[in-house]
């Protein structure tokens, strides 16, 4: 199917844990123009990284960056002087060379594309600028790392797509959420079979960001624009990315269509007038973003998912990512607890604890012992429940995220996203726009895999 042409059809009609551990996945991230999957990339030794946007969230991946082997951190893009200026200072203090910066403005982006060596761009930036800055990498011989959502329209998704099938480049998406320590054990419990076949799935972004949206500065400078435009889903990647996993979205299923309802827009405007003085611009503006959005996603295998959006409402932070199938149904919020057919079945939870240490996935086993070693734990001795814990709550999956990306490029490997899962899980937003701008009706999901997603083996994150 020629991809531009479906895309208008569409639119129209609606190394820090060692080199023991390595990646598999099916197919590589980025198709050649001829449709072509090549079968590998070549490994690169020093990874040589340009990262734009070291505000809050970009200034965390720029210093796992900084700390770990075989990585360069060369370039640096920002609108701030001192935001550069911080990750400069650690790089020296971490005895690392100084990276470039580029702060001529909103697109210097383009010119640090153009003229740093680079084989990763990797951005942080508020949400409208993600496509930019990917499409400049790409363009320019580089691959492409995101923070979520990859885009935020149909149209971004596909030109993300079609740019990383004509370069040969990744473009993928960065989702901590899929590598936290009970996301990953409960992937796991998945792969095993333990809740035999799945049938359904729940997950959220439910979090009270008022308090963001009405600041000054970082997020508050460019969140609450999109709550007073748009209306909809529209942070889905932490909910969905983890069921997607479970349930081999592209990689043997496909998200299919979905159905999109939001509630009364109230929260935000109340919480703005409480908060802000008399005059304030914020104070004047409105927002119509639904408090609450559910959305109701049916995949092409006939599986359901449930995702809602809840963030300017009172409330605890919670992603209700919970997996239900033949056997047995887990949950994650508003603790782990699982529930398994068995013989003295009773129809209740159990903690999650002992599945979690039973079940633990290799990624995050390599981690904890990596961790213990740096604390001087003697090899040989098994560490007690408690020691794990400790352990486990000093692992980020941020950290995780970033590495397996560089271990991805060290080895020569695709990186356990695509960027066929960066429009999937993005479009979600879209999809839900359209669809409760049009009473709820269903809209349905581009194979932005063209087919690909039949034969797709399911992600691997193996550990050796």
């Amino acid at each position: 199917m020629d991809t531009a042409n479906s895309r208008r059809d569409f639119l129209k009609h609606g190394t820090s844990l060692g080199a023991a551990v390595t990646v598999g996945v099916a197919n590589l991230t980025a198709q050649k123009s001829d449709g072509k999957a090549p079968a590998g990339a070549k490994p690169i030794e020093l990874v040589r990284v340009g990262f734009v946007g070291v505000g809050e969230k970009g200034s965390e991946h720029a210093a796992n960056l900084l700390g770990m082997e075989g990585v360069e951190l060369r370039a640096l893009c920002d609108i701030r002087e001192e935001a550069c200026a911080q990750t400069q200072r650690l790089a020296k203090k971490l005895g690392k060379k100084k990276p470039t910066a580029y702060t001529r403005g909103k697109r210097d982006f383009v010119r640090m594309c153009e003229t740093e060596e680079l084989d990763l761009v990797y951005t942080a930036t508020p949400w409208e600028w993600h496509v930019p800055v990917c499409l400049a990498a790409m363009r320019n011989g580089k691959h492409a790392a995101t923070e979520i959502p990859a885009a935020i329209t149909l149209e971004e998704c596909w030109q993300l797509v079609e740019a990383s099938e004509k370069a040969g480049k990744y473009c993928t998406m960065m989702e901590n959420v899929n590598y936290m320590r009970e996301e990953m054990a409960i992937l796991h419990m998945v792969r095993k079979g333990l809740l035999g076949e799945l049938v359904h799935a729940e997950g959220a972004y439910e979090h009270d960001t008022r308090y963001l949206k009405i600041k000054d500065v970082g997020d508050g400078l460019w969140l609450g624009d999109h709550h007073a435009k748009r209306n909809g889903n529209l942070y889905p990647p932490h909910g969905l990315g983890p069921i997607a996993w479970c349930m081999n979205i592209n990689h043997g299923d496909r998200l299919d269509y979905l159905v999109s309802m939001s509630s009364n827009a109230r929260g935000m405007d109340l919480y703005a007038k409480e908060h802000l003085p008399a005059g304030h611009p914020k104070r004047a503006k409105r927002y119509i973003n639904g408090d609450v959005n559910s959305s109701l996603i049916r995949t092409v295998n006939g599986r359901s998912i449930i995702l809602k959006h809840d963030t300017d409402l009172p409330r605890p932070y919670s992603r209700t990512h919970l997996v239900q199938g033949t056997r047995g149904i887990v949950r994650r919020y508003p603790q782990f607890e699982v529930c398994l057919e068995r013989k003295a079945h009773g129809n209740t939870w159990e903690p999650g604890a002992k599945f979690l240490t039973e079940h633990e996935h290799p990624l995050w086993k390599q981690a904890q012992e990596r961790a213990f070693r740096k604390a001087g734990k003697a090899e040989g001795k098994a560490p007690t429940a408690q020691e794990i814990a400790r352990i486990s709550a000093t692992i980020t999956g941020d950290f995780l995220e970033d590495f397996r990306l560089i271990r991805a490029l060290q080895t020569g490997v695709p990186p356990d996203f695509d960027v066929y899962d960066a429009a999937t899980w993005s479009a979600v937003s879209a999809l839900s726009e359209k669809s409760v701008a049009d009473r709820s009706r269903p809209a349905d999901f581009p194979d932005f895999t063209k087919g690909k997603w039949k034969t797709n083996r399911p992600v691997q994150i193996l550990g050796v």
